[in-house]
C-alpha cells in the first residue's frame, strides 16, 4: 500500500516536471517572439537657439540662428522651410509684413520624423494719421454678444499694400480661429481697405469669405483713433452675423 502510493507521487512529481520544462520553453518562445515585436527608437531631439518667437524691426534683415537636431547625442541634419502665415510667402522679406512661421524638420534613424517652430513678426506699425499698418490685439462682440474669451485675442495684422491700400489678415477679426481656437483655416482673410482720408474716416472695402465656413464677409464701416491707437470696424458675415472689432496696435 505504502509501495504504491509512493510510486503515485513519483508519477505526479513527474508529471509536474514535464509541464514546468513545456512552460518554461513556451515563455522562452513568447519573449523571443516579443523581441521581435518591440524595437526602442529615440525621436530627434531639438535645441533652439534664440527665441521661440521674434519681433523683427520692419524693413530689417533677420538671421536666424537655427536649430540642432540630435538623436542620442547623434547630430542629425535639420532642413527649414519658411511660410508666411496671414499673407503667404516661400521666404522670408524684410519689406513685406507677415507672421513668418520657421518650421525645422529632421528624421531619426528609424525614418521618424520630428519638427519644431519659431515664429517671426515682422511688422510695420503705422502711425494711424497717414499709415493704419500694424500689428493688433483684438476685441470682437458678435451680435450683441461678448465673452472674455474673444477678448485682447493676439493677433490681426493690417498690411499695407501700396500708397493707400491695406490688407486685413482676418476681417471677423480673429473670432473664430483665435477666440474658438478652430485654427487659420476660419479666418476670414485678404480683406482689401482702401484708405481715401485716414484722418476723417474715408474708406473703401472690398469684401472675403469665412475660410472653411464660406459665405461672404462684407466690412460695414472703420473709424480710427489714433490717440487711442485704436480701429474699430464693423463687418457683415451673409450667414447671419455681424462682427463689431475693436482692434488696439501694439507698440513694436
Amino acid at each position: 500500500m505504502v509501495e504504491q502510493l509512493i510510486q503515485n507521487a513519483m508519477k505526479k512529481l513527474r508529471i509536474i516536471y514535464v509541464f514546468s520544462i513545456l512552460l518554461a520553453f513556451t515563455l522562452l518562445s513568447c519573449e523571443k517572439d516579443y523581441e521581435n515585436l518591440y524595437t526602442v527608437t529615440n525621436y530627434a531631439d531639438f535645441q533652439m537657439e534664440g527665441d521661440e518667437v521674434v519681433f523683427n524691426p520692419f524693413g530689417t534683415p533677420y538671421t536666424d540662428p537655427g536649430v540642432k537636431a540630435t538623436e542620442a547625442g547623434t547630430e542629425l541634419p535639420v532642413t527649414t522651410t519658411v511660410s508666411g502665415d496671414f499673407f503667404g510667402g516661400t521666404s522670408f522679406d524684410p519689406n513685406v509684413a507677415d507672421r513668418y512661421i520657421y518650421t525645422y524638420s529632421a528624421t531619426n534613424s528609424d525614418g521618424y520624423p520630428g519638427s519644431t517652430t519659431r515664429t517671426v513678426y515682422n511688422i510695420e506699425t503705422g502711425d494711424l494719421v497717414n499709415n493704419i499698418a500694424g500689428l493688433y490685439t483684438s476685441t470682437v462682440v458678435r451680435n450683441g454678444a461678448a465673452a472674455p474669451q474673444y477678448t485682447d485675442m493676439e493677433y490681426v495684422v493690417i498690411a499695407k499694400t501700396g500708397d493707400n491700400t491695406y490688407v486685413l489678415s482676418d476681417a471677423i477679426g480673429g473670432y473664430y480661429d483665435i477666440g474658438r481656437v478652430y485654427g487659420p483655416t476660419y479666418r476670414a482673410p485678404g480683406l482689401t481697405i482702401t484708405a481715401t482720408n485716414i484722418p476723417g474716416n474715408q474708406f473703401t472695402f472690398g469684401t472675403t469669405e469665412v475660410g472653411t465656413f464660406g459665405g461672404v464677409v462684407t466690412m460695414q464701416s472703420m473709424t480710427v483713433d489714433p490717440a487711442a491707437k485704436t480701429i474699430v470696424f464693423t463687418s457683415d458675415w451673409d450667414a447671419g452675423y455681424t462682427f463689431e472689432v475693436t482692434l488696439t496696435q501694439v507698440q513694436l
